[in-house]
């Protein structure tokens, strides 16, 4: 019985550390896990598996992060990889691509950032969407969360639809289609249709 009960703990504990591994974000205290994560909690996916970026979403990461960095100039820095970003003190969200002025990435913290970027780039999610009604409802709630962080401007590509959103605190937020010119920073206007042809990548 007492081995039984042994076996049952480490478990649930081992349970408890694949979560927080599984955690994709965090939001007024509540997780939000990666889409499958229920997969791997089953043993029929790996974590990697579910954590790693597909081949389209690699891709648009690198085209528009060169892109930016070739166009924005020196005083900005462009940063990548799922920045995990403070949005409150019980709430953090991970970020495709932050644009921040070179001078408040001087001395980088090794953790999770609490500094708002200039701009966000998000592209689709890799979020587990279960306790939401539709993707759009996590849209509007995580860039509603970014912008009242402090978060000049959000930029959503949803590769489905072929669309992109622009929102800014006290504006309209834009939904347009991926082909036109969006203005990211400072004059610098991105159109992603463009630099797909450019790679002769077809979407």
């Amino acid at each position: 019985m007492a081995k039984v009960a042994v076996k049952k703990a480490l478990s649930e504990k081992g349970r408890e550390e694949l979560l927080k591994i599984l955690t994709y974000e965090r939001v007024r205290g509540k997780p939000i896990y990666y889409k499958n994560y229920r997969k791997v909690l089953r043993g029929e996916l790996d974590p990697e598996v579910i954590m790693g970026s597909g081949e389209l979403h690699a891709i648009l990461l690198l085209l528009i992060g060169k892109f930016l960095m070739d166009n924005l100039g020196d005083d900005f820095i462009v940063l990548g990889g799922e920045l995990g970003f403070f949005t409150s003190a019980d709430s953090f969200r991970s970020l495709d691509i932050a644009i921040y002025k070179r001078e408040d990435m001087k001395s980088p913290s090794k953790g999770y950032t609490k500094k708002p970027p200039i701009v966000v780039i998000e592209i689709d999610t890799k979020a587990d969407l279960s306790g939401y009604s539709s993707f759009e409802e996590y849209m509007y709630e995580k860039t509603a969360d970014l912008l009242n962080a402090g978060v000049q401007r959000v930029i959503w590509y949803i590769t489905k639809v072929k669309k992109v959103m622009v929102a800014e605190n006290g504006k309209d937020w834009i939904t347009t289609d991926w082909d036109r010119y969006i203005e990211v920073f400072g004059g610098v206007k991105l159109n992603l249709k463009e630099l797909l042809d450019k790679e002769g990548i077809e979407v």
